[in-house]
């Protein structure tokens, strides 16, 4: 399956920046300074969406701190249940842009990457996706036994969808704000929407490109990605999204 070609539009006007949080009081001050500064130094207007997801730590506190000196920092609280797939869904229902990248708290996607894909969104793509297993991209301190996991999986996906992708189940991505309302409703409450979006991107149809990355492991705090929890629901919606491609007769694609 390949993406359709980019086709030339209106520049896009404001960036979001969706980061879900949970417990991050160790590193969303620096993420969020780093990344408005990028940002600015680049003149991109935008906002920043933190969505606090049932913090029991310092992350709310620091969090309004934040706004109070970066008005483009806007935190939000997740009042109803949480996972990380819900908050981010739960950030998209707040932004204001027509452009949106999801991105980790933790420090451990690099500012620099979302410059980029703004860029690349400006020159028409719905979608840019990045991948940290490309020439130019690359991962610091990856856990080995997740490296491995991580590379099965997304070489199963490749196979399952024939596309040239091979970094589906990371959830630092870009998309135009109609790609974000054309892939309603999801069904991922926690990470498995980090799969759930591209797989939908893909298969209704918009286009799409792949750009290097670099990943590297948080610093503080401590993974929310439980494997041995994730892996059926990793499944379920791949097998979702696989269904909808081959049996839906393309009734949810982009027109």
């Amino acid at each position: 399956m390949k993406s359709p070609p980019p086709v030339p539009r209106e520049p896009l006007w404001l960036l979001s920046v969706v980061l879900p949080a949970r417990d991050e009081a160790g590193c969303i001050g620096a993420t969020v300074e780093h990344l408005h500064l990028e940002l600015r130094l680049h003149e991109i207007p935008h906002e920043i969406i933190v969505v606090d997801d049932g913090s029991t730590d310092a992350t709310w506190t620091l969090l309004q701190e934040l706004h109070a000196r970066i008005p483009e920092c806007k935190p939000v609280q997740n009042l109803g249940e949480h996972g990380f797939g819900r908050a981010i869904t739960y950030g998209f229902s707040q932004l204001s842009g027509d452009a949106v990248v999801v991105m980790m708290a933790d420090e451990s996607d690099d500012c620099r990457d979302v410059v980029r894909y703004w860029q690349m969104l400006n020159e028409g793509w719905d979608a840019v996706f990045g991948s940290r297993f490309i020439r130019g991209g690359g991962v610091i301190d990856y856990p080995t036994h997740k490296l491995v996991i991580n590379r099965f999986a997304n070489f199963c996906l490749r196979v399952l969808f024939r596309v040239p992708l091979n970094d589906f189940t990371n959830a630092f991505k870009a998309y135009r704000r109609t790609v974000i309302e054309g892939c309603r409703p999801y069904l991922s409450p926690h990470f498995n929407l980090t799969v759930e979006l591209p797989l939908k991107t893909i298969v209704r149809g918009y286009s799409w490109t792949v750009i290097p990355i670099t990943w590297r492991n948080r610093r503080s705090g401590e993974s929310k990605l439980k494997l041995r929890e994730m892996g059926s629901r990793y499944l379920f919606i791949a097998l979702y999204c696989w269904l909808e491609k081959y049996f839906s007769r393309g009734d949810y694609r982009v027109r």
